[in-house]
């Protein structure tokens, strides 16, 4: 549809979309930032890896039963324990990857209640809790 101008907002919408994205690119960047030490920690060794760089290649293609029976690695949220190793610094940036929406979304919750959009603070309230609920491990998809 070229010609098409763009569907303008009024100046709510464009403060929830704001606030979302605004949140949303320093989670993002503070993942980034996570992951990035957590890879130079790891192929440096300033922290010591759980798993050595030289057994990374040999234990790769593993079903996860035998690579976690072999290398003896976290699961669920145990690898939390394990931040003391550079290579689970990593996995921490993956984790706050994954969970960047979850402050956004209570973050433009403030906002629809402070116009008084109980509908929209109750959606955003709803997927906050199935976000929380899935990290938590309390809710399996798949």
């Amino acid at each position: 549809m070229s010609g098409t101008p763009p569907v303008r907002l009024d100046a709510d919408h464009d403060a929830v979309q704001l606030r979302y994205a605004r949140w949303l690119e320093l989670g993002a960047g503070a993942s980034l930032a996570a992951m990035a030490l957590g890879f130079v920690l790891y192929v440096t060794g300033l922290l010591s890896p759980l798993l050595p760089l030289d057994r990374l290649g040999a234990l790769w293609g593993l079903p996860v039963g035998e690579f976690l029976a072999q290398t003896g690695a976290p699961t669920g949220w145990a690898w939390l324990r394990q931040l003391d190793h550079g290579d689970i610094v990593g996995e921490l940036g993956v984790a706050m990857l994954a969970l960047c929406s979850l402050p956004c979304v209570l973050g433009v919750a403030l906002l629809y209640r402070a116009r008084g959009d109980r509908l929209y603070v109750l959606l955003c309230g709803a997927q906050a809790a199935v976000l929380a609920l899935s990290a938590s491990g309390v809710i399996h998809v798949g």
